[in-house]
């Protein structure tokens, strides 16, 4: 058997350069090609690839990722800032490509995709539900897509319940203490030196708390999830948005 021919974006960032080692590593994959921010996307397309690692900028995502599968080549898509609207418009995009699989992952980390399936199994459960993300201040976006992700599956839960909105007797809040507010879920965001990447889910009814935390430690930790999305994902055609869905 041939091995899976990759090309990454964002190749000589810190989450890609550790993919690229990590891919270089695996079995049955090739690394064809390697693009940074000024190289052309064309570059993926002549050197062969079949499947693409874009692990760019928000910026740059969703235009990296269109330019993928118009030319036919699967996507696993680490970067994040992908909205309802972006989601919306791959997702028109695929169906023009159907032979074509796109993962756009939250997160790699085993860890992390354990950590959100978890919360959305006590979602219904409790009262209230707030959740804390911390990260590394090189990071450009806030909240972490991951955090958003998380808030969703515990709404959307919370919805299947029947439950009412979380309660919350805040009348003010001048300098936005409370944080974001994502489907009816207040979400935080720490950036702080020393940090790679974590997640606090909290729960709360009365007289009992729960509260879920992952830890990634360093970018290593994305990498077993990176190659088993690359493996995969030829064969999930369509867009799926979580990795957990190909574990």
């Amino acid at each position: 058997m041939s091995n899976i021919r990759v090309a990454v974006l964002g190749a000589h960032g810190r989450m890609g350069s550790h993919a690229v080692r990590a891919l270089e590593a695996a079995d049955g994959i090739e690394v064809v090609a390697t693009l940074g921010s000024s190289d052309p996307l064309e570059q993926v397309v002549e050197s062969g690839a079949q499947v693409a690692v874009e692990l760019t900028v928000p910026r740059a995502t969703e235009d990296n990722v269109r330019f993928l599968v118009s030319n036919d080549i699967h996507t696993v898509v680490g970067t994040t800032g992908w909205d309802d609207d972006r989601l919306s418009r791959l997702e028109d995009l695929c169906a023009e490509h159907p032979q074509v699989g796109v993962l756009i992952a939250p997160n790699f980390s085993i860890g992390a995709v354990l950590a959100m399936q978890f919360a959305e199994m006590a979602a219904p459960y409790f009262d209230s539900a707030e959740v804390i993300e911390i990260h590394h201040t090189r990071k450009l976006d806030a909240p972490s897509g991951t955090a958003v992700s998380t808030a969703k599956r515990i709404a959307a839960q919370r919805a299947q319940a029947g439950l009412p909105p979380v309660p919350d007797a805040t009348e003010s809040d001048p300098h936005g203490a409370r944080g974001a507010v994502i489907d009816g879920i207040h979400v935080h965001a720490v950036r702080q030196v020393g940090m790679n990447a974590s997640e606090e889910i909290h729960f709360g009814s009365a007289h009992e708390a729960l509260t879920i935390r992952t830890d990634s430690h360093s970018t290593e930790a994305f990498m077993p999830g990176i190659v088993q999305a690359v493996n995969a994902v030829a064969d999930h055609p369509g867009l799926t948005v979580g990795l957990e869905k190909y574990l």
